[in-house]
């Protein structure tokens, strides 16, 4: 996306880590601001870089319209002309600021997605493990449950101690 703008950007990363278009998800980040609370953040940033995009198209233009193709400016314009220059990259620092924080929200998106599921894997491995496929104790009645499996090693297994 070399000619994207950042908020161009923004939107095409947001979209493709909610799956759904900017419009939906701008709706839901609104009605239900506590149902995905990334989701609210990363909307609040894109409509920051809204702002900061624009300020980027004014100093662009400004700089612009000093600088014509052919033009050599006057003493009197060097100011404006530094000053426009100067607006213009703290304008597209905040941007890039923006796009950074957006892809830190959604790395964060990710980060909790992996690892809510990482738990359940383990607890359902465990479940099996204690399930009926666990070893009986000899004299133990086939309608009782398998004991529980150890969690750590077995005190033999410690080794010795000093």
């Amino acid at each position: 996306m070399p000619d994207a703008t950042p908020l161009d950007q923004a939107t095409t990363m947001i979209e493709k880590a909610w799956g759904r278009p900017i419009e939906a998800l701008e709706s839901l980040a609104v009605r239900r601001p506590s149902h995905d609370p990334l989701l609210r953040s990363a909307m609040h940033i894109r409509s920051a870089l809204v702002i900061t995009d624009n300020a980027v198209a004014v100093h662009q233009d400004r700089l612009h319209a000093l600088t014509p193709p052919g033009h050599v400016p006057a003493f009197y314009d060097l100011e404006r002309i530094t000053s426009s220059a100067a607006d213009l990259r703290v304008a597209q620092a905040e941007s890039r600021t923006s796009l950074q924080a957006i892809s830190h929200v959604i790395e964060a998106r990710e980060a909790a997605a992996t690892s809510d599921r990482a738990p359940a894997v383990r607890l359902a491995q465990a479940a099996v493990a204690r399930s009926g496929h666990a070893p009986r104790a000899v004299g133990q009645a086939p309608d009782q449950p398998a004991r529980s499996a150890a969690v750590g090693p077995s005190v033999a297994d410690l080794g010795p101690r000093r």
